[in-house]
């Protein structure tokens, strides 16, 4: 027979770690600075989201109707771009660049409202940013379903995408536009998916917002013509208290001042 095992169930001097991994943090650290090398590709300090000038939403780009599922994945890709998940500008170039394009069944190729070409969709979402104005983005049904990966909302955001208006949302990801600040809307009517049009560009009535109130957005079209419908949204007063200040950080930070 072999003896019963023995043994300490616990250390007996305790858990005399040298580095414990964590340094707390001091009781007032308005004078920290966090320093981080601006050359470095994976680090980038965050700068805050610029909050809601109060203006209504005119002349927004089309940046890219996405055609059937649209996951987190299509949005955000993983893969090598999680090398690049504290640089916000850098993993941007893969914004939804695994999306497809409802105009020609294709992916990263969308038209460049500013040059007439087909480009890949950060590229264009950057030009548009680059010349001070908005775009928009379109999907169908349950739209950022997947992983809840808080980049599918940040990059749109970063690049000057300031609503997307489908079908229907993954909840989760909904939840992560609205923390972005960002408009995330759904079509009252779905069939209104089939009027955006390739060349469109949106106004929002943002003087609308309000919580269980619906929301006018009118496309206009190359050839003149336009189409106004409907769009619905699940914004509380808090929440639209975020859109106004930019994100929920900044709101966050506001109320601490």
């Amino acid at each position: 027979m072999l003896d019963e095992p023995t043994g300490y169930e616990l250390p007996p001097l305790g858990f005399d770690v040298k580095d414990r991994g964590y340094l707390a943090p001091v009781e007032d650290g308005s004078g920290v600075e966090v320093i981080v090398d601006p050359n470095s590709k994976r680090l980038q300090l965050l700068e805050p989201f610029a909050p809601w000038d109060g203006k209504n939403i005119t002349g927004a780009k089309l940046l890219i109707k996405t055609k059937g599922k649209c996951t987190t994945d299509h949005i955000s890709m993983a893969g090598p771009w999680l090398a690049y998940r504290g640089h916000l500008d850098n993993i941007s170039n893969n914004c939804l660049i695994g999306a497809i394009n409802a105009f020609n069944d294709k992916a990263d190729e969308v038209y460049n409202p500013l040059n007439g070409a087909y480009e890949s969709v950060p590229k264009v979402a950057r030009m548009i940013k680059a010349a001070g104005e908005y775009s928009v983005v379109i999907g169908e049904e349950n739209y950022g379903e997947g992983s809840s990966r808080e980049h599918a909302a940040m990059e749109p955001r970063h690049l000057a995408v300031r609503a997307v208006i489908v079908k229907s949302f993954a909840r989760i990801h909904e939840t992560n536009l609205k923390k972005q600040g960002m408009l995330a809307l759904t079509f009252a009517n779905t069939a209104d998916y089939d009027l955006i049009q390739e060349k469109d560009t949106f106004d929002i009535a943002l003087d609308e917002f309000a919580p269980g109130q619906q929301m006018t957005v009118t496309v206009h079209h190359e050839d003149g013509t336009s189409n106004s419908f409907k769009v619905n949204h699940t914004y509380n007063a808090s929440q639209i208290e975020w859109f106004e200040a930019g994100s929920a950080l900044n709101l966050i930070k506001k109320q601490a001042e």
